[in-house]
C-alpha cells in the first residue's frame, strides 16, 4: 500500500493499464507534454510516447468522435475533457453514437471507451468550469456513470472502466484530486455498480457522492457525539446504481438524507429518492430529504460559491430534521 492523492491514483491506474494492454491509449487536450490541466496525466507521454498519449486540437467533438471510432475498431481509448462543462460541444458523439452503437448493431459492436472529465465547484472556476452534470449522463441508456470519492476507489474503478466493453463516463471531482489515501501498488478492480458503506450506522442513511462524501463523513462524526448514528453510503457509480445496497441501508435505519453537489432540481438525488419511495416506503419513519445546490449557475465569488455548495451545517440540519420524524 502506498499513500497517494486521487490524481496520482488515476495516473497510476492509467499507467498500469497501458502497460498491460497495448490497445489502451489516451487522447485529450494538453494531456501529454503539459500533463493535463490539473496535472493528472503528468509523465505518461514521456513513458509511453506521443502515439499512445495524444495531444489533440482544441476540439471536444474531435476528441470524443475519435475515441468512439477507435473503440468500435477494437482499441480501448481513454479520452479526457478538460472540464465536464465542455460536454455540450461533443454530446452527439457521446449519447447518439457511443451510447447507442452496441444496441443498434444487435450487440455485435463493442465500444470500450472511457470519457474522463473533472467536475464540481470549490476552486473559484466560475459558472462554465464548475458544474456537476452527472444526472445528464444517468439519463442515457448505454452509458455507465462512475464517480469515485477516494484514491482507492478511483484507481480500482478506473481500471474496471478501461476493461469494460461499454462506454463509461468517469467523473472526477477536482477538489478531491489532492485528497490522500492508502492505495495498493498492484492492479485491482472494483465492480462498477457496487456501492460502498463508508461508515456504518443505525439511525439515518446518508447517500452522498463526490466531495460530499467527505462532508457527510464529517457530519456523521459530529452527530455520533450527539448520540445519532449515521450510515454513509457512497454509490460510487450512478449508472448502474446499486439499488439493493441503498434499500438495505434504508430498511435498517428507516431514514434517508441524500447529499450531492448537483443542482437539486432533477439531480441524481431525485432518482434515488424516487427509488426508495417506490420500493421501501413502508420502512420510512420520516420524509426523504435532499441537500444539494440551488437552481442557479455556480457563482465565481468565493463567499457565494461556498453558499452554493451543501455545507456541513445544512447537512447536519437535514439529519436532525429526519430524526425528529
Amino acid at each position: 500500500m502506498t499513500s497517494m492523492n486521487m490524481g496520482m491514483a488515476i495516473n497510476n491506474a492509467l499507467s498500469l493499464e497501458m502497460e498491460r494492454d497495448p490497445n489502451v491509449f489516451l487522447l485529450g487536450e494538453d494531456i501529454g507534454l503539459a500533463g493535463g490541466v490539473l496535472g493528472v496525466t503528468a509523465g505518461l507521454q514521456a513513458k509511453f510516447g506521443e502515439k499512445r498519449v495524444l495531444d489533440t486540437p482544441i476540439s471536444e467533438s474531435a476528441i470524443v468522435g475519435a475515441a468512439v471510432g477507435a473503440a468500435a475498431a477494437g482499441l480501448r481509448p481513454v479520452a479526457e475533457l478538460m472540464f465536464v462543462d465542455f460536454i455540450g460541444v461533443c454530446l452527439d458523439q457521446l449519447f447518439n453514437q457511443a451510447a447507442k452503437m452496441r444496441y443498434m448493431f444487435g450487440g455485435k459492436a463493442k465500444i470500450p471507451m472511457v470519457l474522463r472529465a473533472c467536475c464540481g465547484a470549490g476552486i473559484g472556476a466560475a459558472a462554465q468550469h464548475s458544474q456537476s452534470l452527472e444526472a445528464w449522463f444517468m439519463h442515457i441508456p448505454g452509458l455507465k456513470v462512475v464517480m469515485p470519492s477516494t484514491p482507492y476507489d478511483a484507481k480500482g474503478l478506473l481500471i474496471s472502466a478501461i476493461r469494460d466493453d461499454n462506454p463509461v463516463v468517469f467523473l472526477e471531482n477536482k477538489v478531491l484530486y489532492q485528497i490522500e489515501g492508502e492505495v495498493p501498488d498492484e492492479s485491482y478492480t472494483i465492480p462498477i455498480g457496487e456501492a460502498d458503506i463508508k461508515r456504518e450506522g443505525s439511525d439515518v442513511t446518508m447517500v452522498a457522492t463526490g466531495q460530499m462524501v467527505l462532508r457527510a463523513l464529517a457530519v456523521a462524526e459530529k452527530m455520533a457525539s450527539e448520540g445519532v448514528s449515521v450510515e454513509v453510503l457512497d454509490p460510487r457509480s450512478l449508472s448502474p446504481l446499486d439499488e439493493g445496497a441503498i434499500l438495505a441501508s434504508v430498511k435498517k435505519t428507516h431514514r434517508l438524507v441524500i447529499v450531492h453537489e448537483e443542482v437539486k432540481f432533477a439531480g441524481s438525488g431525485a432518482e434515488i429518492s424516487a427509488t426508495v419511495a417506490e420500493k421501501a416506503f413502508d420502512y420510512l419513519d420520516a420524509p426523504i430529504l435532499r441537500v444539494a445546490a440551488p437552481f442557479c449557475p455556480v457563482p465565481f465569488s468565493g463567499k457565494l460559491e461556498a453558499e452554493f455548495l451543501p455545507s456541513e451545517e445544512k447537512i447536519t440540519n437535514a439529519v436532525k430534521t429526519v430524526m425528529e420524524g
